[in-house]
């Protein structure tokens, strides 16, 4: 065992520890079985410290694609894995072969300039969030030096403008659910009812299981797993209760929507497209339900808080943007104001002339 304080064998070769700039220690190889090697090697570290310079370990030359299956393990147990796979599974097309330390900026952002051709700024986006994160998680495993990390940090996300709105109205609802009624995308129909009734996204609505998902005693929908990672529990009205009341239920399957088979639905993106042209509905896609249901509930008088509550955002700003569709909400809570200090004036008159 080394007597130099800093200095321990670990099986057959020294091992050295130091504190970082950072205030955190850091244990590293001297890949010798030589203490005055590790000795050297301390000195050299502890100078770099002195100086502010962060010591730059040897590290094996990872492949993306090596990063990429570590990530992925380590993606596995995180809730938010299931959007993640497909961002994983695209950036591995393109970085797979690349070593991790030769990804330069300028690589990073010739792909956005591709990306940008065929896909929206926001879509970018996740995908270069998800390649950051997969880089810092490289770091924290030590396969990447900081310098590169640093460099893909300086990588800018994209301007984005997600302020579309597209709802229907009372009467396209109508339309839309009339046009389901026809014998090809009849399975449609109650899940585009249940739709525009819950504000559901896709993957919520086509894994809803009866014992575990409806209680229909006690009129809710109760969802564990959700996007946000946070359970939600939506109140079924009497339009979804009459319609997942008509739904005959399957012996051989646990789905609330599934196929002849018992098979859920992996998606209804065809049958939706045919439904929308039938009901001569343009420029309208299946998450745009959602906001149609946003939308009316909004129109309606509800307020934000109970409107994201529903709808599982995670944040207020998700539901601000369909403020605009009630024009009419800040004349009614200044009416409410002037009506109830009206009433408290009324009060004061009648006190006065009592007096």
């Amino acid at each position: 065992m080394a007597k130099i304080k800093g200095i321990y064998k670990r099986g057959s070769k020294y091992w050295i520890r130091y504190t970082g700039c950072d205030g955190r220690m850091r244990y590293e190889s001297s890949k010798s079985h030589s203490v005055k090697i590790a000795e050297k090697l301390l000195i050299q570290c502890k100078s770099e410290v002195m100086e502010g310079k962060t010591p730059v370990k040897e590290i094996k030359n990872y492949t993306f694609r090596e990063l990429s299956v570590h990530y992925t393990n380590w993606a596995k147990r995180q809730r938010s894995f299931k959007s993640k796979e497909g961002y994983i599974r695209q950036l591995d097309l393109v970085f797979g072969n690349c070593q991790l330390r030769k990804i330069t900026p300028m690589f990073i952002e010739e792909w956005q300039t591709k990306r940008l051709t065929i896909n929206k700024p926001a879509t970018v986006n996740r995908l270069l969030a998800t390649l950051k994160h997969m880089f810092t998680k490289a770091e924290e495993w030590d396969i990447v030096s900081e310098d590169v990390i640093k460099k893909v940090r300086k990588v800018k996300l994209l301007p984005e403008n997600n302020k579309r709105l597209r709802y229907l109205t009372v009467e396209e609802c109508h339309t839309l659910i009339n046009a389901c009624g026809d014998a090809s995308v009849l399975h449609l129909k109650p899940i585009v009812i249940t739709a525009i009734n819950t504000g559901m996204r896709k993957e919520e609505l086509l894994s809803l299981e009866w014992d575990k998902h409806i209680d229909l005693e006690n009129n809710l929908i109760l969802l564990d797993k959700t996007k946000s990672g946070k359970r939600r529990e939506i109140p079924i009205n009497r339009t979804l209760r009459e319609t997942l009341q008509q739904i005959v239920m399957k012996i051989n399957s646990p789905y609330v929507f599934s196929d002849n088979r018992g098979k859920r639905f992996k998606d209804v993106k065809k049958s939706f497209k045919t439904a929308c042209a039938k009901a001569g509905i343009k420029d309208f896609r299946f998450h745009d339900l959602r906001g149609t249901c946003c939308s009316h509930l909004v129109m309606s008088g509800v307020d934000l808080v109970t409107v994201k509550e529903l709808m599982g955002h995670q944040s207020l700003e998700m539901v601000l943007r369909y403020v605009g569709l009630a024009p009419n909400h800040k004349v009614k809570a200044l009416k409410l104001l002037d009506d109830a200090l009206s009433e408290k004036q009324s009060i004061q008159k009648v006190y006065n002339l009592g007096k």
